[in-house]
């Protein structure tokens, strides 16, 4: 009587010793005798104390930041930049970021700092701050690559900030302050041409069509004569004022001869 209570408690305690509880978000690998059998999906999973052994991990969608790397750019640019990477272990692969790799999230940092300063070389300076998403989705396709071995799926990788020295960002800022100028002045040139085009059209229109000149004149004076704060000047030509000249000396002359 006593040695098969004491059978049933040993048999209690080794079915307490191997209950193990697997979560909704978990997966567990499970090795007899030190080799692979399957993998533990979740609920309340009995295993064989001493002899199997499990191994957790967490198959949630991780977001491990890649620390700032010191890298060169393709016009020899020295540039500070770092990334977040997005990755998640396949459920059906589980086994894989057990067996093949230790210390996956390490792993997975040191493979994205590399391949990072990598892309970053393939990129002079404007093209990486202009097209940051096409250096991101090449980072991820080499990542996802050498990753897949593992049993891990990068879902995105984006590059955080872009840091350049003090005395380029001064340069860059000269820069385009210049673009900025020259846009201003090649759209300021385009209305000059197309307000003398408009000009000319006028003139031709004016010159075709006899009296409209005066009748602007007159247009014109009377818009200026409706506010008496302003100044009328009146152009005279040279020509006018020779003719005036020339009756004047001819009047004079006329006088002395008489």
């Amino acid at each position: 009587m006593w040695a098969i209570g004491f059978l049933a408690f040993v048999v209690i305690v080794i079915i307490i010793a191997g209950l193990r509880v697997v979560q909704q978000y978990e997966r567990k690998v499970l090795f007899t005798l030190w080799r692979y059998s399957w993998i533990l999906t979740p609920g309340l999973k009995v295993i064989i104390p001493f002899i199997q052994t499990t191994q957790t991990v967490d198959i949630r969608e991780k977001a491990v930041d890649v620390p700032s790397q010191e890298a060169m750019t393709k016009d020899n640019i020295s540039c500070s930049i770092n990334a977040v990477l997005y990755y998640k272990v396949k459920e059906q692969e589980v086994n894989k970021a057990v067996i093949n790799v230790k210390y996956l999230d390490y792993a997975m940092t040191q493979f994205a700092q590399t391949t990072m300063r990598n892309i970053v070389g393939q990129f002079e300076l404007d093209e990486l701050l202009a097209k940051r998403e096409e250096a991101s989705q090449k980072i991820k396709a080499i990542v996802d690559e050498k990753s897949d071995s593992w049993g891990v799926d990068v879902l995105s990788v984006e590059l955080k900030d872009i840091i350049i020295p003090v005395e380029l960002q001064r340069t860059i800022g000269k820069q385009a302050e210049a673009e900025r100028e020259k846009r201003a002045k090649i759209i300021t040139s385009e209305w000059e041409l197309a307000s003398a085009q408009n000009l000319v059209e006028a003139a031709t229109m004016l010159s075709k069509t006899p009296g409209a000149l005066h009748l602007r004149t007159l247009q014109s004076i009377n818009d200026l004569s409706s506010d008496q704060s302003n100044t009328t000047i009146w152009m005279i030509p040279m020509e006018l004022l020779e003719a005036v000249k020339w009756f004047g000396d001819a009047a004079k002359t006329f006088a002395e001869k008489k």
